[in-house]
Formats: structure tokens, sequence, C-alpha cells
């Protein structure tokens, strides 16, 4: 087994690093590189791919010296109708436009639909970011689905067998009924992959109509009683607890801000 030495510095291209200390967009500062705004040890560069040391190297813009942010991470109750994404060509309200002011440079960790709802990860931690949203975690997906029509055991075998949309198989790891009406019916459904609008698919395929979609967990993280648009920093606890579900140890990273917190 290869071992991997924490010594060896991390290199990446220029611009992606000027994204993940906090700055701007990979695109932003690929524009910043290109015009001479950006220095790196000193030394001018118009390379957005140039290799530099995140650990070692001196990055600079307009002269100067640019250094790492504080890593955050936040859990916000996404409410319907916001887009998740960090801008949006139609003008849109997005996730970010509800973050407090003075907050980091952040990116959602994953996606949930405009018509979608519930808890949503953000973070300057790419890496975190990545680990939670990598297949081989196979960190679980909570969700609290609104159909139209009575659900029945048939309905949760099939789900749980899963359908085929084109070359794909979409399945559900765990399916229950919740409560039901008397056309209406709540679904608790868990999934361990991350396939884009799989639960919507899903249902389409069963030519079953979804009225609503609520994530309320994410691994061990869950939304509870946080309100509709709010947001709220992950405790120490949680982190330590997301951190053992993905199999990395905490003491890797520290969480120092507490600032952003919304009671």
């Amino acid at each position: 087994m290869t071992s991997v030495n924490p010594r060896v510095p991390r290199r990446t291209g220029l611009a992606r690093a000027l994204s993940k200390r906090g700055v701007c967009s990979r695109s932003q500062a690929a524009e910043w590189i290109r015009s001479g705004r950006v220095s790196v040890n000193g030394l001018l560069r118009r390379d957005p791919e140039t290799p530099v040391h995140l650990d070692n190297d001196v990055i600079s813009l307009d002269g100067l010296e640019l250094k790492n942010a504080a890593p955050v991470y936040f859990l916000l109750n996404k409410p319907r109708g916001i887009v998740t994404t960090a801008s949006d060509e139609q003008g849109r309200q997005t996730v970010l436009d509800l973050l407090p002011a003075g907050v980091p440079r952040v990116a959602p960790v994953g996606r949930l639909d405009k018509a979608s709802e519930g808890l949503l990860l953000l973070t300057n931690d790419s890496e975190w970011g990545a680990r939670i949203l990598d297949p081989v975690s196979h960190l679980d997906k909570t969700y609290h689905v609104q159909i139209r029509m009575q659900a029945n055991e048939m309905l949760i075998r099939r789900l749980q067998a899963g359908v085929r949309t084109g070359r794909l198989l979409l399945r559900v790891k765990k399916a229950s009924v919740i409560r039901q009406g008397k056309v209406n019916s709540w679904l608790e459904i868990c999934l361990d992959e991350g396939k884009n609008r799989q639960i919507r698919r899903i249902f389409q395929a069963l030519e079953i109509e979804v009225l609503r979609i609520v994530r309320i967990g994410v691994g061990p993280l869950v939304l509870g009683t946080l309100q509709k648009g709010a947001i709220r920093e992950l405790t120490s606890n949680e982190l330590a607890s997301i951190d053992g579900a993905l199999g990395r140890q905490s003491s890797l990273r520290r969480q120092t801000h507490r600032k952003y917190v919304q009671k």
C-alpha cells in the first residue's frame, strides 16, 4: 500500500489556487491572471494553469499577499424556488444570497434542484465537499417526499428494486411510508448515490406525481428545527461525526469561526 508523505506540498493550478483560497471563482481568477494582476513568489504569471504549491508559494493579487481563508462549514435549510448555484444568468435568487454578511466565499456541496428544499451544506473546504459527494463514501442522503397517491408495499418494493430510464437503473436504498391522506402520501427515502434528479426521475418513470421533496439528512447530519432560509455553522461534534462517517480523522481540520452562526 502506497503511503502519502504529509510533508509533500500540495500542487495545483494557479487559478484553482485562488479559488481555493476563497478569493473568487476559478473563471474570475483566470481573468485576473491573464490581465497581469497575479504574481507567484514575486514573479508575474499570466498562465492560469501555472503550477503552484498551495502551502509554500506566496501568491499575490495587485501586490497584496493572499492568505488561505479559514475553513467554514454551513448547514442551510434551502427554501423552495431558490437555485443552488453561485450566480444565475436569469437573475434568480441563489443560495448564496441567503448567507450572512462577511462570510468567506463558499460553494454548495452538491445540489438541490429549484423545486426541492431542505438540508444543503456549503463550505470553502473543497476537499471536504468532494469527500461527501464521492460515490465511494456511500454517504446516505435522506429525504421526505410527498407524492400524489396512496403508497403501498408494492410501491415500496418497486422503489427499492429500481426502474430503468435509458441505460440507467435508478433505485433507492430504503423507503418507508411516513403518513397518508386520502390522495397523498409522505415517504421517507434514503439514497446512497447521487444521480441527477434521481428521485424525480424514478417517480416520473412510474408515472407518479411528486409534490414536494425535502432533504432532511446527509449522513449523520440532520436538518432538525432549522427554519426555512436559515443557516448555521456545523458544530465541532457534527464535524467529527461526518468525518467519522467518511473515515477521515477530524484532527486534520479545525473549525475556528463561530461569528456567522444564526440563532
